[in-house]
């Protein structure tokens, strides 16, 4: 594995860049390699979000990738490829940050000590922990913990003609409707411009998808991405028209048909600590957790308070 920054268009830190397109290959390249399984992780999710968190990049001077951000006039960084090999290098970009967001269990279970020795802390960002689900549990929904959710998904089948089509440029403005009537149902925006540059640019962003038709019109879509190369996808946009029943339970098993040809394993994303949204991920049974953790100097406000994340409307239950 080499997660290293070999070329100059990226800065040392403390200098940075805007977080765009131009760097894309070398991100790509870097990010998926890693094995950690961070959602956050990828070039795309980054990409998407590098407004809401005003991202900025620069890399160690061994050539690890660093992301600057803020949220809330806090600032954070992030360490997607690891550590630098300097604790020295660690602690000066600490002091130009009030805290490191989404550590990996890895990263705590190497550097723990040598970081409590330095003078700071960790804790477990419950509220950030990605769900994982086995592909082929969401593909065929097996057992009385999901009977519930397989009869949503037949209820669909019983009820509507449907189709399942491909993301790409010819249903992409089918997606781009069905994401558009999910807002036009809420009160606020939530992810709405992430999901919408998502769907628009999502072969540049190296994403793929489906659409879901009834009487040959769209009415749900997902995409996403491989996360640790033959083992792991993450699923970054689920959205659905209001009024089907069981939309979600099928698109969710519908794209998990697909993911389990590839793939072991489902990423999707956290909870952002949202207790609708947790009861929603719970009922599908995980596998797992990606652990994510923060680190600050020790007796920081950042410990004691949840970092909070981008907001998610629209998951359903049971």
């Amino acid at each position: 594995m080499n997660e290293y920054l070999s070329g100059m268009d990226i800065p040392v830190f403390p200098q940075t860049i805007d977080l765009s397109l131009d760097v894309s290959c070398d991100l790509r390249r870097i990010l998926g390699e890693t094995t950690h399984g961070i959602s956050e992780f990828t070039f795309a999710e980054l990409y998407l979000f590098r407004h809401h968190y005003d991202y900025r990049i620069a890399r160690t001077r061994c050539g690890r990738l660093v992301v600057s951000g803020v949220h809330k006039g806090r600032r954070f960084f992030s360490l997607p490829c690891g550590f630098p090999e300097s604790s020295q290098e660690f602690s000066e970009l600490m002091e130009a940050h009030d805290y490191l967001k989404n550590a990996s269990e890895s990263d705590m279970q190497t550097h723990g000590e040598v970081l409590k020795r330095s003078g700071f802390d960790s804790v477990a960002d419950r509220d950030n922990f990605d769900y994982l689900y086995r592909a082929a549990d969401l593909a065929e929904l097996p057992g009385k913990k999901l009977h519930k959710k397989r009869n949503h998904v037949n209820g669909f089948l019983k009820q509507y003609s449907h189709e399942v089509r491909p993301l790409d440029e010819q249903t992409m403005p089918d997606a781009l409707a069905v994401l558009d009537a999910w807002r036009e149902e809420r009160d606020e925006d939530g992810d709405y411009r992430e999901s919408r540059e998502a769907i628009a640019h999502f072969a540049a962003l190296g994403l793929s998808g489906m659409v879901v038709y009834v009487d040959n019109s769209p009415v749900a879509c997902a995409l996403g991405e491989p996360l640790v190369a033959d083992f792991m996808y993450v699923v970054h946009v689920e959205k659905a028209v209001a009024g089907y029943r069981g939309v979600y339970q099928f698109v969710n098993k519908a794209f998990a048909e697909q993911v389990a040809r590839r793939y072991e394993v489902v990423n999707r994303e956290q909870d952002l600590g949202e207790p609708g949204i947790r009861q929603a991920k719970m009922t599908y049974r995980p596998c797992g957790f990606v652990e994510k953790y923060r680190i600050a100097v020790a007796g920081s406000p950042d410990l004691a308070v949840p970092t909070p994340g981008r907001e998610v409307v629209g998951c359903a239950g049971d």
